[in-house]
């Protein structure tokens, strides 16, 4: 029963490892995301940084990803960035694959 235990146990922690990665993958996802819109809005400095930070908490508004965008999506409409719903999800996307890549670039050493 000894070996089972200790399976179970290394299962447990490797999934309680990727949860961590995957929630810094996308806190990571987010703040990229909150500083290309920042720039699309004519932030800059601290401006951009203070508005990446209020996107990165709108995540914790609900499960998924639908509370981000609709933030940033919002804040662009405010702003009058020409950009569609697909160009904001596409952008989404490819930078859950950028922040993803320098989390495991980082974590490599």
């Amino acid at each position: 029963m000894t070996q089972f235990d200790d399976r179970e146990q290394a299962y447990e922690k490797e999934f309680a490892r990727n949860k961590e990665f995957d929630f810094k993958v996308s806190a990571r996802r987010n703040k990229l995301l909150g500083l290309w819109a920042a720039d699309l809005m004519g932030l800059a400095d601290a401006a951009a940084d203070a508005y990446a930070s209020q996107v990165i908490a709108s995540d914790f508004e609900e499960a998924g990803d639908e509370d981000v965008y609709r933030k940033v999506k919002g804040d662009l409409d405010k702003s009058r960035a020409e950009i569609s719903e697909h160009q904001l999800r596409r952008e989404m996307e490819d930078l859950l694959v950028t922040a993803r890549q320098q989390l495991t670039d980082a974590a490599k050493g």
